[in-house]
């Protein structure tokens, strides 16, 4: 009697979609897209050329239809599915009930491979909209939820656009299992391996060469955190990374050197701290003491704003269960 009171209660629409590229993506290789998309709502999907059916529970069918046709729309303007977006969007869908245009046609930066870098999820659109409208934002998250790449795809807007007249990136050389003195090479080569996360997002968003000459003539700088006491840094963009293994004094030191017409991004996830036992975390002192200072923003991600690889997420919650 369920089952068939169940089958009684399932409608089915068509939607007719005209333009066969744009088909093509929206369906994804081998209908990869439109099976994911079953899955994650719990209906059929029949395609045949543009047209396509669903069938399922009605308040289903109605959400796929805004769905697809939000999907559509996105790529018409010029959006390049990647994977993972299929997912992240059902969640702005469904959870969020934002439309996808307000959070995928965001463009922060376009990288040099030509992909548009935008938010993925409501909180990066939240994360994105702070840096635009404060000097200091504090982005704490686990790991994967883009609050250091999307920082610098705004710090390279910025610059481009001419906002600023340089790039700061920094982040404390704390030793997770190896001290520094003992590895081999001078000291740029000890803390190339704590900085080169940074170059890596530089170099995906800034053409390779230009990146280089930026660098060589001090207009884009990446240095450990230690390098920064002393200094006023007016006209930058200063992003501070791993944030969560700052002292309490030099996340003092490193606010406290913010000059004119320059913003600072910083970027942690407090559950993964590698200071001493002694040592309290300086992401975590100020989350607590800046809180209700205007101007500043906090901004907190979730597992559920993990752009990496499905598994990534799954680890995490593992972490959190433990």
């Amino acid at each position: 009697m369920q089952d068939s009171f169940k089958i009684e209660k399932e409608i089915s629409r068509e939607i007719d979609f005209e333009d066969n590229d744009i088909v093509k993506q929206l369906y994804g290789e081998l209908n990869g897209n439109l099976k994911e998309i079953e899955n994650i709502f719990g209906l059929n999907i029949y395609s045949r050329g543009g047209k396509v059916s669903l069938r399922g529970d009605p308040k289903d069918v109605e959400s796929v239809e805004r769905f697809l046709n939000e999907i559509y729309r996105i790529i018409s303007k010029g959006y390049k599915l990647e994977p993972g977006d299929i997912e992240a969007a059902a969640r702005i869908v469904i959870e969020d009930e934002m439309p996808l245009e307000e959070v995928f046609l965001d463009t922060v930066c376009i990288s040099t491979r030509k992909r548009i870098i935008a938010p993925k999820s409501i909180t990066q659109k939240i994360y994105i909209e702070a840096i635009r409208k404060h000097d200091i934002v504090l982005g704490i998250g686990p790991a994967g939820t883009g609050k250091t790449y999307l920082a610098m795809a705004m710090a390279v807007t910025a610059f481009i656009n001419r906002q600023v007249n340089r790039i700061i990136l920094t982040r404390p050389a704390v030793e997770a299992g190896e001290k520094l003195g003992f590895l081999p090479g001078d000291l740029n080569q000890k803390v190339d391996p704590y900085l080169r996360p940074l170059f890596d997002a530089l170099f995906d968003m800034m053409d390779f060469d230009k990146a280089s000459r930026l660098l060589d003539k001090g207009a884009i700088e990446i240095a450990p955190l230690a390098f920064m006491r002393g200094r006023t840094l007016n006209d930058a963009f200063v992003i501070l990374d791993e944030a969560q293994n700052t002292t309490s004094l030099q996340m003092k030191m490193f606010l406290t050197r913010l000059g004119f017409s320059s913003k600072a991004v910083i970027t942690g996830d407090i559950t993964q701290v590698d200071l001493g036992e002694n040592d309290k975390s300086g992401l975590l002192e100020v989350a607590q003491l800046l809180k209700d200072i205007e101007g500043i923003s906090f901004v907190y991600f979730s597992k559920t704003d993990v752009v990496r690889h499905p598994l990534v997420r799954r680890i995490i919650e593992a972490y959190e269960k433990e």
